[in-house]
């Protein structure tokens, strides 16, 4: 699937998407997970085992639908790219047929990791933009004030016209000491940070242990929602210094974006490249690039366990028909 197929018109923005002179903004949203521990709920649901991103968890959209709708909020498709994993185009292509917007897509020919798929994106976005602003978006999350959230996503944007410089990450305020997210230690407020205040970040802590994550709930840290927003060249950057083998075979690819030559670069590209996280293997390792943005106001969860999603289900009052089978199973097996 190149990066013009299944377009379609995008609808009007309802927020700032770049004022005349400024760099121009992309949304980036991951689709390319396994969802390995939502596998057994899946397959009751569906009888089958699709990836989770593919499969309607809470209302009445999946979970990448719900993330395009959420991106259509803030950016026309021609400046939306989903980037994808090979085998799961199929259900791709359903959902861009569903989206009210025409979203460029990528497909990776492997999976190598959050890290590849955000400095392929930053990659592909900086050779046909290189003053892009992107923020990403991962496929995986309830939230549940779309527009409240959109809101935030513009104000991170915004910083980082004035601070291009950083990486803006939002940060949710934590209800337990969980072991399955990144935290973030917030610092000092930044100069320049705008209505919405960006805060400096002393230390990002992948998935802590549980002694580290009971400490940082009492400290005021925050949760990292892994959704953020920098320059396009400032993620390709942070890749060359912390990176550096996985980077040379992405930005052999960047020449080749959007010709019908991009297939053929991804696969030599991949063939060989190093997995990552980018979490762990690059925002770990430059706290002093970062900027943390509280979320407030708005509901936020990671639905990537079968707890999470029966817990929101909870809270939102929803009851699909599967509901009370897969409940009676995860009691049974006690998995979370």
């Amino acid at each position: 699937m190149g990066g013009n197929q299944l377009r379609k018109p995008g609808r009007a923005m309802r927020s700032r998407t770049g004022a005349k002179g400024q760099s121009s903004r992309w949304a980036v949203v991951l689709a390319g997970g396994q969802g390995m521990r939502l596998r057994g709920l899946i397959q009751q649901v569906y009888g089958e085992e699709r990836p989770k991103q593919f499969a309607v968890l809470t209302g009445t959209r999946s979970l990448l639908g719900q993330t395009l709708d959420r991106a259509g909020l803030l950016m026309p498709g021609e400046r939306t790219l989903v980037i994808g994993m090979a085998g799961q185009m199929g259900y791709m292509a359903a959902e861009i047929r569903r989206s009210q917007t025409g979203p460029h897509v990528l497909e990776q020919p492997r999976d190598r990791g959050t890290g590849a798929a955000i400095l392929l994106s930053a990659h592909w976005i900086g050779a046909q933009d290189p003053e892009a602003i992107v923020v990403v978006l991962p496929s995986d999350h309830f939230v549940g004030d779309d527009e409240a959230f959109a809101d935030h996503v513009a104000a991170a944007l915004d910083a980082v016209e004035r601070m291009p410089e950083r990486i803006v990450l939002l940060g949710a305020r934590p209800t337990a000491p969980e072991t399955d997210y990144g935290w973030i230690e917030a610092g000092e407020p930044l100069s320049g940070s705008g209505a919405s205040p960006i805060y400096a970040v002393r230390q990002f802590i992948e998935k802590p242990g549980q002694a580290v994550a009971s400490r940082l709930l009492e400290s005021g840290g925050l949760w990292n929602t892994f959704v953020f927003a920098a320059r396009a060249a400032t993620i390709v950057e942070a890749g060359r210094a912390h990176l550096p083998a996985l980077h040379e075979r992405l930005a052999r690819i960047a020449s080749f974006a959007g010709t019908e030559h991009e297939r053929w670069a991804l696969r030599q590209g991949y063939e060989l490249a190093p997995r990552a996280s980018f979490s762990r293997d690059v925002l770990e390792q430059c706290p002093e690039r970062l900027g943390v943005m509280p979320l407030t106001g708005v509901s936020w969860r990671d639905l990537g366990t079968p707890r999470g999603v029966l817990e929101t289900l909870e809270e939102t009052g929803s009851r699909p028909p599967w509901l009370a089978a897969v409940r009676a199973a995860c009691g049974a097996t006690g998995r979370s």
